[in-house]
This record gives C-alpha cells, structure tokens and sequence, in this order.
C-alpha cells in the first residue's frame, strides 16, 4: 500500500498537555496526551519493572519512530527488541498474530516482559491480543501514531484480530497498563488515514456530548488542517467521553455498546469489500450515516439531524454512500451483521441514536435494515453523496 509518510527529526522536549484516567480499579491507567513525548525517557518512567522490552509495529511507522522509542525505552530495560509486522487490516490475522509469539519465543520472554504496540489500530488490537495470551497475560503500553488510534482503538482494552466472516470476532478484554498519545506522529499521518480518524472523533458526538458535535461541526475545517490546540482538544474529549463509558461498563455488557454507533454497518462493508479496501473509519463514516438514516426511520430523529450529519461526515472526507456488496445488496448486508457481536439469537441489534444526544441498542426488523441499506447504497435516494479517495 502507498504511504506517504516521511521521515521527521526528533521532537522537542516533550509538552504534556493532558492525563485522562480510565477508572476501572486495580485495571486503572492513564491516557497521556501531548506533544513529543514518545522521544521522552520521562514518558516511560513508571512502567513495570522487566529485564525486556519488546516494540511491536509496522513496516510503515517502524522506519519512523521505532528507533526513537526504543532509544527512549533503554534507561529503562536492559533489553528492546523490534518486532515489526506487515502493514494493513488484511494482515489482522491468526498468521501476523504469530509473528508476535515466534519472536517472543525466539528471545527467551519470560511473563515479566513488557510490549508496546506502536501503530494504528491494527497493531494496537494485535499486540494487545499477544500481550493477552502470551504466558496468560504480560503487560503492554499503547503507543497509538493514528488518530484513530488515539482517539478510539488504544483505550478501553478491546483486542482482536478479524476472521474472514467477521471483524474482530476472536480477542479479549485486557487493558494496557498507560496509553500514551504523541500528537506529533499524526504530523506524518497520511491524509486519507486521518481524515478516518475523523469518523471516530465524530462518534462521540451524537451518542453523548451534543456540544462537542456542535464543536466538532464548528471546527471540521481546522480538524482538518490539524491545527495544534484543537487536535488536541478533540483527542482529550474523544478520550475523556470514552472512559466515563468503559469505567462504567468495562467489558461491553450494555452501556458501552453505544461506542458502535455506525460500527455494525461498518463492518459489514469492511468484511464484505475485502479488509483493507475501505479503511476502518471511512466504513464507521458511511455507517453513521446508516445508523442515523435507521434513527430516523425508527422515528429518533428528524430528517434535518439525518442531513446534518451526512453533511459532517462528507466534510471530514470521508464516504457517505455505501457500497454494493452483491447483487442482492441487502441480504449480504444482513448475512455480514448477523456476525456481529451485538447481536444476539440471531437477532441484529443497531446502535441508534436520538436528538439529545442519547444512544440506543435496538432490535430491528430486517425489513426496515433493508429499506435502510437500499436507501443508502450507491444509487440510492436519501443521502447526499460523499467522495471516498481511493
């Protein structure tokens, strides 16, 4: 895949600008935010006590940061081992996962090892698997370099990796021990993978703070030209919305499923396109615009709202037509959803939403799932058209 990050000098001394606590008990952790901090020594002061350290990434960030953490990571381990993977969502797979393992093996890792996952959110997801299962659970550090990442992915303890039927079917829960988010490595952020990142950011604003939709609405354009200060706001409400939910409901047995708002029909397309096709979050784009398009025909929301957010979500840059899958479109949506994690018996649950700002989790005749996805597929009526750049 094409990637047009390039290499950057160090950074200047690091800047905290915000900590954000998950409170989950003795599970609890902090979300740090700032500038430069994955060149910092201070950053990693803390962590737990092991003779190795292991920094898991990918073929595209590796060449520009792994160096720089692992030389940060030295006054702290007499050993940093790199193990850098394949880039992609299509690599999200029990194969790459080993890769992991192999090299934990090869090194001699004892239980005591500590893995940073430096990445997106495929290497987040991956890393956090392997710390998972690795002799029953080692600890390890989120180092998100995506936006996405930062503001979704690297918190709250999801961990998967895809099965040909399903997004992120096979994982666990298991929290890192800090997160750390250095918003100097969305610098080299290619914009289409950004502009994804957006899509998550979004989120956040019809299922729980209707003043940071508004926000976000007022300032998509300075979101987009990442300026500094609103990045960074952005990633602290994303951040502090979610773990007020995962402090609530760690493991997703109801308040936290409103995180999916525009999650089920995304990952239908992911699955149904082929991984990698659509990035993560231009599908959670164009299923938000689904998922309001569901609202309104539940009766939540108005037309108005449906169109307020189709407008957002094209603004971001990212797709709010979706695709067609087969040639009976809507029984291979349905067929994707029912592999989902959300449904339950057999029956597809939405998360919907409504004009105050609350989220829902509905049941759904497949009748009205289909009228949706035809309304909404490429050709359809009800919304306006995004451009997705390929």
């Amino acid at each position: 895949m094409f990637d047009s990050r390039s290499s950057v000098d160090p950074a200047p001394p690091a800047t905290l600008l915000h900590t954000v606590a998950i409170d989950l008990g003795e599970r609890s952790y902090p979300i740090l935010i700032g500038h430069g901090l994955l060149d910092d020594p201070q950053t990693w002061g803390g962590l737990p006590r092991a003779s190795t350290a292991v920094v898991v990434s990918n073929e595209i960030v590796a060449p520009l940061y792994a160096a720089r953490l692992r030389a940060a990571l030295a006054p702290h381990y007499a050993r940093v081992l790199e193990v850098v993977l394949p880039d992609g969502e299509a690599t999200k797979d029990w194969a790459t996962l080993n890769r992991i393992f192999d090299a934990l093996l090869a090194h001699g890792c004892d239980r005591k090892t500590v893995l940073l996952a430096l990445g997106g959110g495929v290497v987040g997801d991956m890393t956090g698997f392997a710390a998972a299962c690795y002799m029953r659970g080692v600890p390890f550090v989120q180092v998100p370099t995506t936006l996405l990442a930062q503001v979704d992915s690297s918190v709250g303890g999801k961990t998967a990796i895809n099965h040909p039927l399903g997004k992120n079917m096979i994982g666990a829960f298991y929290q890192p021990v800090r997160v750390v988010c250095d918003l100097a490595a969305l610098a080299t952020l290619p914009e289409r993978e950004y502009c994804a990142g957006l899509a998550e950011v979004i989120k956040y604003g019809p299922i729980h703070d209707t003043v940071f939709l508004d926000w976000i609405e007022a300032h998509i354009e300075a979101l987009r030209s990442r300026e500094p200060a609103i990045v960074a706001h952005a990633v602290r409400r994303s951040c502090e919305i979610k773990a007020a939910v995962v402090g609530q409901d760690e493991r997703e047995s109801g308040l936290r499923a409103i995180l999916n708002f525009g999650h089920t029909f995304g990952h239908a397309i992911e699955a149904g396109l082929g991984y990698g096709q659509w990035l993560h979050g231009e599908a959670v784009g164009c299923g938000m615009v689904m998922a309001a398009v569901l609202s309104q025909r539940l009766g939540l929301v108005s037309p108005a709202y449906v169109e307020r957010l189709t407008r957002l979500v094209a603004a971001a840059g990212l797709p709010t037509r979706a695709p067609v899958l087969a040639p009976d479109n809507a029984a291979r949506y349905l067929s994707l959803m029912r592999v989902d994690k959300k449904a339950e018996a057999g029956e597809i649950r939405f998360v919907v939403v409504d004009e105050r700002g609350q989220a829902y989790l509905r049941a759904v005749p497949d009748a009205v799932v289909a009228e949706v996805i035809e309304a909404c597929a490429a050709g359809g009526g009800d919304t306006d058209a995004g451009t997705l750049r390929v």
